[in-house]
C-alpha cells in the first residue's frame, strides 16, 4: 500500500486533510505556495491563515453551524481544537485571535513527525493527493485543474470587512450588548460580547445616501459579479433597497441601549478580533469602497467619527469548482478517485464547512489506499447534507453554499415550532454521525482520538434539548 501521499494547499481544508491522513499513518508532503507566491488576501506565510472574518460562527447545536461543528468534534478534528486554544470572546460563536489561531495550526503541523511542509507552487496534480488550494488557486493550477476536469471554474468576488481599534472608539456613544442578552463568553456576565453603535433615522439615512454614492473600485468583470449572498459588500445591500440594511446587518432587533431602555432605528455592531480585545471588526461591512471613501463614510457611523482603521475592506477574486458537473459524490475526479479536493475550491462557503471537507478528504483518501470505498455521512448529519448538495445540486446554477438546516432531510414527522424542529434535527444528526463512525471504524482504525474537551462540549450542548441523543460512539 502507498503510504506516502500529497496535500496542495496549506489553508483550513489542507492542514485538515494533512493532519487526518498523518493520524492514520501516512507520510504526507504538505505543498503551500506562500511565501514565495503570495495572494491578494493572505499577509502571511502562516498555514490555515483567516483572510476574512476572525469567527467560526456559532456554536448552538440549534444553529447550522453550531451542529456541523459538533459533527466535525465527533469525527476528532484538529482545527476545531486550535481554534479552542485561540478562542476570543464573542458569545456563543467561535471567534479566535487570527495569530494565535493560525500560528498554533502551523506548529502543530510542522511539529507532526509524518508531515514535511513545502513551500513551492504547484502547478499539476497527480494521485494520491487532495486539492485544497482555496478560492485563490494559483492561475497555473487552476488551468491545469481545467484542463483535468474538461469544465471552466466558475468565479465569485468575496468581500473583507473593515477592522478598527479599540481605544478610537467613542464609549460616549457606543454600548456593549448582544441581541435578547444572549452573547456572553462562556455565561459570563460581561455586558455582551458586542460594540454597538445606535443611529438614529437621521443618521442612517445619511448614512445610506453617503454610501450609495462612494465611490468604488471598478473593473470591467465587476459589472455582473455573481456575489456570494453571505458575503455581499454593504453598499450592494444598500441599492437593493432603502432598509435593506435595517433588515439586515444593521437590524437593530433585540439590541435595547441600556442608557435609555429603547431600541435604536438602526444599529452596527462590532465584533472582538483578538484576544486581548484591541481590534475590533465591523460586522457584516464587508465593502468595495475606495480606501479615502471607507475612512469618509465609515466615519459617519456614531461612535466611529475618530476610528483609526488597522485593515480595510477589499474585494478579491474567488475561484471554486463546478463539483455537481465535475466531481464524484466524495469529491473526487470520476475518473481517478484518489485525486480529492476539499475546501472553498469544492463550492463550500466558510471556515468550518471548508474544514469539515478537509477532515472528511483526509478519512476518505486513507479509506481508498487502504483497499476500502469512500464513505460520506448521511443527508440527515450537516457534513453529509453538505456533500450531497455538491454532488446534487443543478450545474448550471451551482454557487457556494454555507451549512443551513434547509440542507437537511425532513424530519419524519411535521414540526412546526421552529426551535424544536432544530433540536430534532440536532439530535437526530448527532446519533446518525455517532452510528456512521461506528459502522464504518472512522475512529478506531485510523487511532484518531476524539478529544476529551471536543466530545465534552458536544455531550454539554446535547444534553440541554435531548436526553436520547447517544454519544457513546469510538473514541
Amino acid at each position: 500500500m502507498n503510504r506516502r501521499v500529497t496535500v496542495v494547499g496549506g489553508g483550513l481544508a489542507g492542514s485538515e486533510a494533512a493532519w487526518q491522513l498523518a493520524s492514520r499513518g501516512f507520510e504526507v508532503v504538505l505543498h503551500e505556495m506562500r511565501p514565495l507566491t503570495t495572494t491578494p488576501a493572505h499577509k502571511t506565510d502562516k498555514l490555515a491563515e483567516l483572510v476574512c472574518s476572525n469567527t467560526f460562527k456559532s456554536t448552538e447545536l440549534t444553529n447550522a453551524h453550531g451542529l456541523l461543528k459538533a459533527e466535525m468534534r465527533l469525527l476528532g478534528s484538529m482545527i476545531l481544537d486550535a481554534a479552542d486554544s485561540a478562542r476570543v470572546a464573542a458569545g456563543t460563536a467561535l471567534a479566535v485571535d487570527r495569530d494565535v489561531f493560525s500560528a498554533t495550526v502551523t506548529e502543530r503541523i510542522e511539529s507532526q513527525s509524518r508531515i514535511s511542509v513545502v513551500r513551492d507552487e504547484v502547478t499539476e496534480i497527480s494521485a494520491p493527493c487532495v486539492v485544497a488550494t482555496g478560492p485563490l488557486t494559483s492561475d497555473k493550477l487552476a488551468e491545469a485543474i481545467r484542463a483535468r476536469l474538461g469544465v471552466g471554474a466558475l468565479a465569485f468576488y468575496d468581500a473583507i470587512a473593515p477592522i478598527v481599534p479599540r481605544e478610537s472608539i467613542d464609549d460616549s456613544i457606543v454600548f456593549r450588548g448582544s441581541r435578547y442578552g444572549k452573547e456572553t463568553m462562556d455565561g459570563a456576565d460581561d455586558g455582551g460580547a458586542y460594540l454597538n453603535c445606535p443611529m438614529t433615522r437621521q443618521q442612517y439615512d445619511e448614512f445610506v445616501d453617503a454610501l450609495m454614492s462612494a465611490d468604488q473600485y471598478h473593473g470591467h468583470e465587476f459589472d455582473e459579479v455573481p456575489y456570494f449572498e453571505g458575503c455581499m459588500p454593504v453598499e450592494v445591500m444598500a441599492k437593493r433597497g432603502r432598509d435593506t440594511l435595517r433588515f439586515g446587518p444593521l437590524k437593530p432587533v433585540g439590541l435595547r441601549d441600556p442608557r435609555t431602555g429603547r431600541e435604536a432605528y438602526a444599529v452596527v455592531q462590532l465584533r472582538q478580533e483578538d484576544r486581548a480585545g484591541r481590534m475590533w471588526n465591523l460586522v457584516g461591512f464587508q465593502t468595495r469602497l475606495r480606501i479615502p471613501e471607507q475612512q469618509r463614510v465609515l466615519r459617519m457611523i456614531p461612535g466611529l467619527a475618530e476610528a483609526e482603521f488597522l485593515r480595510y475592506g477589499s474585494i478579491h477574486r474567488n475561484s471554486y469548482l463546478n463539483s455537481p458537473a465535475a466531481l464524484s459524490a466524495h469529491l473526487a475526479i470520476r475518473d481517478e478517485p484518489t485525486i480529492l479536493f476539499a475546501g472553498q475550491i469544492t463550492g463550500v462557503e466558510g471556515y468550518t464547512e471548508s474544514s469539515a471537507t478537509g477532515l472528511l478528504a483526509g478519512i476518505n483518501l486513507t479509506r481508498l489506499l487502504s483497499g476500502e470505498m469512500p464513505a460520506v455521512p448521511p443527508p440527515t448529519t450537516m457534513i453529509g447534507a453538505l456533500y450531497r448538495h455538491m454532488n446534487e445540486a443543478d450545474p448550471r446554477h451551482f454557487q457556494p453554499m454555507n451549512a443551513n438546516f434547509g440542507l437537511l432531510d425532513e424530519l419524519s414527522e411535521k414540526v412546526r415550532d421552529k426551535k424544536q424542529k432544530r433540536e430534532m434535527f440536532a439530535a437526530r444528526a448527532l446519533r446518525v454521525m455517532n452510528d456512521w463512525i461506528e459502522a464504518n471504524g472512522i475512529c478506531e482504525r485510523g487511532a484518531v482520538e476524539v478529544t476529551r474537551a471536543g466530545r465534552g462540549a458536544v455531550e454539554d450542548l446535547s444534553n440541554k434539548f435531548a436526553d436520547s441523543v447517544s454519544l457513546s460512539g469510538p473514541t
